[in-house]
Formats: structure tokens, C-alpha cells, sequence
């Protein structure tokens, strides 16, 4: 089907049933809050607690992925391959199929999660119930122009403390507002699917921020999105140090994040280029774009902090 080799592998399937290109999505506020707790709260960085915490995250978000794949099939979305499509839509696996495997996932990852709330704490199983609940909703919130924001909390904010608090034990606000840049880029990604589906999501009576936006704002939202984490995250480095306020900032070294800036001006160059209904492969495959550079941007910020971290101790 859709012009899918006949002699696939069972794991290549459902490989891209799972679509591990996302996954930085979840994995980089885990990395930000992990070592925010190390650098900047000056614990001893816990690197068992880490993978426990990546691997958690990283079922849920794919188990929620796949979900949102079977629901989007159900209501008639998403019927035309794309080159970050899932397997139900390339004709890989049944609807029922992706189903039982996102409940298998999202068992695992319960577990594991119940597992950091027993070596953590209470606090931990909150962050958890309120991620689950606005993961399962998705769908839904979608269709009525939230999946922008469940996504921004889900992991930008949400990934991130609860990766500081896995590390630290205790609740603190630094590490929320600290990943709203990352939380923005994962919006970007969300902006560049929903872009580009905005018609047939309109069909089906599906309405997205992008598709409230239509194609001019949502060029520009997109726009404030890339450009505009990267501006924030310059922010929390310089702003209190220049006003001099009486409020944390980030390391200097964190300034790296500036050598995104290159990457930040393909994608806006390639969502430049959509001029509807018209869109070629470069913006069919912005979404994956985006997360690539999501996961450029965040390595960055993490290397900044360990930068910083290993200088103070020299």
C-alpha cells in the first residue's frame, strides 16, 4: 500500500509506527531539567535516575503518539502519506494493532513512572497524573485549537520539572520557566503537521490553532516560535544581569544556544518557500525538520550548563 515494499520487518513497522524522530520532544526538557538540577541546583546528578526517567517519558510520548494516530484514523484524518506519517496511514499495521501497542506502551511507562514515584516521591506521581491526562485528551483538545498548549505543558514545562524534581526531590519554579523556550520549539513541531494538515483537518471538522491562523499568520506564528525561544532563552542569560535583578540566570556559557541560529534560518527559509495549495516535499517534511532542530537547540542549552558547571569546578 501507498507504495510500501510487501517484505517489511515486523520491527521496521513498527519502528514507524512509533516514529522515534519525535522523541527528542520528550527527551530534551528530561536532559534540561536533569541537568538544571546538577548545574544549577547542584546535586549530584543521579545517571540511573536519568535513563529510568528518559525511558519513562519516552513510552508515554510514543504510546500517546500512537494513540493520537488511531483517533486521527478513526475520524477520517490523515489519509495521505506524508514523509512523518505513522504506519496506519502507510498501510503497515491495522488500526487495532497500533492500539493494543500504544496500551502496551503506556502500561510499561506507568510502571516505570510508579517506580520513580516509590525512589522519589509523591510529588512525582502529580506530575505524572496531570502528563497522562493531557496526553490521553490530546485528541481531543486537538480538534478544538489546545493540542498547541497540552503540548507546550505536556513537554516544555512539565518534562522539565519533572526531571529536576526526579533529581532534586523538591519543587522549584526555575526549571518551569526555563523550559518555555524549549516548550515553544515542541510547539513548532505541532505547528508544522498542523500547517500542513490544515485543510483536510478542516474537512473533517478539526480545527487547529494553525487552521484558526490560516496560512499567513500561521507562517508568522511559526516564525515567533523559532526565532522567538531562541531570543527568550538569550533573555534568561543576559536580562538579569544587565537590569541587574534580583533574580537567577542562566550561565553565561548557555550563549551557545546562539550557534542554533544557522539551522533556525533553514526552517524559516523552508516554511518561506509553502505558497498554498502548492507545498513541496521541504515543507511536507518541516515537522521532522523542526524536531531536528529541536534537538540541536536543546543540546546546545545542555552543554552550556555543563560548560558552565565544569568551569566553576576547575
Amino acid at each position: 500500500m501507498n507504495g510500501i515494499p510487501e517484505k517489511m520487518s515486523s520491527f521496521k513497522k513498527w519502528l514507524i509506527a512509533g516514529r522515534p524522530w519525535a522523541l527528542p520532544a520528550s527527551a530534551i526538557p528530561v536532559l534540561f531539567g536533569s541537568s538544571l538540577a546538577a548545574t544549577v541546583g547542584w546535586v549530584k546528578l543521579e545517571v540511573g535516575l536519568l535513563l529510568l526517567t528518559l525511558l519513562a517519558m519516552a513510552l508515554l510520548h510514543t504510546a500517546a503518539n500512537m494513540f493520537s494516530d488511531v483517533v486521527d484514523w478513526k475520524r477520517g484524518l490523515d489519509r495521505v502519506a506524508t514523509p512523518s506519517s505513522g504506519a496506519i496511514v502507510r498501510g503497515l499495521l491495522s488500526e487495532q494493532q497500533v492500539l493494543t501497542g500504544s496500551f502496551m506502551l503506556f502500561v510499561a511507562g506507568v510502571v516505570l513512572g510508579l517506580v520513580l514515584v516509590y525512589l522519589r516521591g509523591i510529588l512525582i506521581l502529580y506530575i505524572g497524573i496531570i502528563g497522562i491526562i493531557l496526553g490521553a485528551a490530546y485528541p481531543w483538545l486537538k480538534a478544538v485549537a489546545l493540542g498547541d498548549l497540552v503540548v507546550f505543558i505536556n513537554f516544555g514545562l512539565l518534562g522539565s520539572l519533572g526531571a529536576w524534581v526526579v533529581q532534586t526531590g523538591q519543587f522549584s519554579w526555575l526549571p518551569v520557566l526555563w523550559a518555555v523556550p524549549q516548550g515553544m520549539l515542541v510547539v513548532a513541531i505541532l505547528q508544522a503537521n498542523n500547517w500542513r494538515d490544515m485543510r483536510s483537518d478542516r474537512e473533517r471538522n478539526v480545527i487547529t490553532f494553525a487552521a484558526l491562523c490560516g496560512d499567513r499568520s500561521s507562517k508568522f506564528y511559526y516564525g515567533i516560535l523559532i526565532f522567538g525561544s531562541l531570543g527568550l532563552m538569550m533573555g534568561f542569560v543576559l536580562v538579569p544581569r544587565i537590569f541587574k535583578l534580583d533574580f537567577p540566570a542562566l550561565p553565561l556559557t548557555v550563549l551557545l544556544v546562539v550557534m542554533a541560529l544557522p539551522a533556525a534560518l533553514k526552517l524559516w527559509s523552508r516554511a518561506r518557500k509553502y505558497h498554498p495549495p502548492e507545498a513541496n516535499l521541504e515543507f511536507l517534511a518541516l515537522d521532522g525538520a523542526t524536531a531536528n532542530y529541536n534537538l540541536i537547540f536543546g543540546l546546545l542549552v545542555v552543554a552550556g550548563l555543563w560548560l558552565a558547571w565544569l568551569l566553576k569546578i576547575s
